[in-house]
């Protein structure tokens, strides 16, 4: 199922629409309308500020976002985009700073974009006559609260890992700092719960309590699964290619012959692997992958004419991996890339994969056992 919709580029850095953003962006604006805010106005003149509103809100949360992006790239960190949904964006980078000074400087930029765009309205408010004065004056408020938010010391917000970096910095430790810093943010997450919980009762403004609430538990669920993140991330260090792959022992039915016809690739490998991915080999030659979304653009009436090698994607299109490479440098490649699954080769012969799918799952049995 498609979750997010392309909205093309903006610097070279792809600008992706998750479908919750639909959610919120009609949340918002009709709380616009209905609101204080709109005045007296007439239904129609309320309807374009709402919607108007909300649009340069999210503009300015793409900003925020972008403007990491972009002190990221410049420092060598890859980034593969931006998504909006519904908690605002999101930067996507493909790996973590490879030094506590440029975690600050990318974690930074973005609350210090948000006080400058909050100054830029609230410098507009005075210039521009109402209502567009009053919208103004409501988005600089909010991209200071933005701002603001940011700079709490619990990751992932942008605080956090300011907080992370600075006790990498002192402590030489990615990982301690790592760790403090999502502690901080799983404890902040459940206080804004309790407040959000408080707030319902004292107030009686169960919206506004559930909405607190709801940051609060997003927060302490991201900060724990950036822990188990950059855990991975940090076993992957110490590992090779071989210590996490799947060896070719073990992917008999994963691996399909060039000759055999759709048919056969479907009733001996996919229906009986549960893979949507297979290597393409044979006599431990590697010669490309197949996926069922290649076997789903060829007609049923057709599997039993066509060839595996009339659809697979051959080897020289491929990324591939050697056995002494290092894990952590592959699976920063496949996020990249995008790519769930990498063959593993020793020359020509294939001695295994790595698939995205148990990696998590082999690293840790790994450290559970220290080896």
């Amino acid at each position: 199922m498609k979750t997010s919709f392309n909205l093309g580029r903006v610097f070279g850095i792809p600008l992706r629409l998750h479908y919750t953003w639909f959610f919120i962006f009609v949340l918002m604006a009709a709380w616009l309308i209905a609101s204080p805010m709109s005045g007296a106005y007439v239904l129609w003149h309320r309807i374009v500020l709402g919607i108007a509103s909300t649009l340069l809100l999210f503009v300015s949360i793409t900003a925020h976002e972008l403007v990491h992006c972009l002190v990221a790239v410049k420092n060598g960190i890859p980034v593969k985009g931006i998504t909006l949904f519904v908690f605002g964006g999101v930067s996507q980078i493909a790996k973590e700073a490879s030094h506590p000074r440029t975690e600050i400087l990318v974690a930074i930029v973005g609350p210090l974009a948000s006080v400058a765009i909050a100054c830029i309205f609230l410098g507009a408010s005075f210039l521009l006559a109402e209502p567009v004065a009053t919208v103004a004056q409501w988005l600089a408020y909010i991209n200071g609260l933005m701002a603001l938010f940011n700079l709490i010391p619990g990751f992932p917000l942008d605080g956090g890992r300011v907080l992370r970096a600075v006790i990498w910095l002192r402590t030489d430790s990615y990982m301690r700092g790592t760790r403090i810093a999502t502690l901080s943010g799983r404890v902040i997450g459940y206080v804004i719960v309790a407040g959000g919980i408080i707030f319902m009762f004292v107030t009686n403004q169960w919206i506004g309590g559930l909405w607190l609430a709801f940051i609060g538990w997003f927060l302490e669920t991201a900060a724990t699964i950036s822990y188990r993140q950059a855990s991975l991330q940090d076993a992957l260090r110490s590992c090779t290619v071989r210590d996490i792959m799947i060896e070719a022992r073990y992917l008999r039915l994963a691996i399909a012959p060039p000759e055999a016809s759709l048919e056969r690739l479907v009733q001996d490998h996919i229906l009986q692997t549960g893979r949507r991915s297979l290597i393409v080999g044979k006599d431990g030659k590697f010669e490309g992958i197949v996926t069922v979304r290649d076997v789903k653009k060829i007609s049923q009436q057709r599997w039993g004419t066509t060839s595996v090698r009339d659809i697979m994607t051959p080897r020289d299109e491929l990324r591939t991996a050697h056995p002494q490479q290092n894990a952590l440098s592959l699976v920063e490649q496949m996020d990249a890339g995008n790519t769930s699954e990498v063959p593993v080769l020793k020359g020509e012969k294939i001695i295994g994969m790595v698939a995205r799918d148990n990696l998590d799952q082999r690293v840790r049995v790994r450290t559970e056992l220290k080896m």
